[in-house]
């Protein structure tokens, strides 16, 4: 660990040890980054931020107990000035927009260039916010062009958390436990999915999804 006062202190959300340990030695080989804490989920790392000062949290997309989105509505909702960078195997143009507008201040791909993530650290620890050119250029392309929008963009952040479940082949009660909702409300959730998307089974929305890039 770094002494210096002027160092951005970083906590570090995944659950995989070896993907914290990859990003730990990256961020080692610069002066200016400190990894003060690792949390393996996003109760974890709500925990370890009331305890321990941090500058920045590294979060990643899909964490076992509370996902990447729970977990980054409720660090904005305590702590409204604590930048928060997404980290995920998915690319910027599928899931950026969606987590910039829930407070997010940056989103990063996991296979972007450790610079990239440097850089990215770097200026969102400044206030700013960093958005990749991959996604800038579907942000202009968006605002340039008279496109429809595609149908999981108008589903709400919970509707669309619920609709990633299905779609990765999660039983309605795996779905209830995992986000903390009666098995009920999980059935209301994907009645509203089915309708908003035009659609009559779980097959449907597997097939949408691995068609449109959003499981692997």
């Amino acid at each position: 660990m770094n002494s210096s006062k002027n160092t951005i202190k970083i906590l570090i959300a995944d659950d995989h040890e070896i993907v914290r340990q990859g990003l730990k030695t990256i961020l080692s080989e610069h002066s200016d980054l400190d990894v003060v804490a690792e949390a393996g989920n996003g109760n974890e790392a709500l925990k370890i931020i009331q305890k321990t000062k941090v500058n920045i949290v590294l979060l990643d997309f899909d964490m076992p107990e509370k996902n990447g989105l729970d977990t980054l509505i409720e660090l904005k909702a305590l702590y409204p000035k604590l930048p928060v960078i997404i980290l995920s195997i998915f690319p910027e143009d599928h899931y950026g927009t969606r987590f910039l507008k829930a407070g997010a201040s940056g989103y990063l791909g996991k296979a972007s260039a450790s610079d990239q993530l440097v850089e990215a650290i770097r200026k969102v620890a400044g206030g700013g916010k960093y958005i990749s050119p991959a996604l800038t250029d579907k942000l202009v392309t968006d605002l340039n062009k008279d496109i429809k929008q595609a149908l999981h963009e108008s589903l709400t952040d919970r509707e669309f958390q619920v609709f990633c479940l299905l779609a990765a082949g999660k039983k309605l009660k795996e779905i209830g436990t995992e986000l903390n909702l009666s098995i009920n409300t999980i059935s209301t959730y994907r009645s509203r999915i089915l309708q908003k998307m035009d659609m009559s089974s779980n097959a449907n929305i597997i097939h949408y999804a691995i068609t449109n890039g959003l499981i692997k």
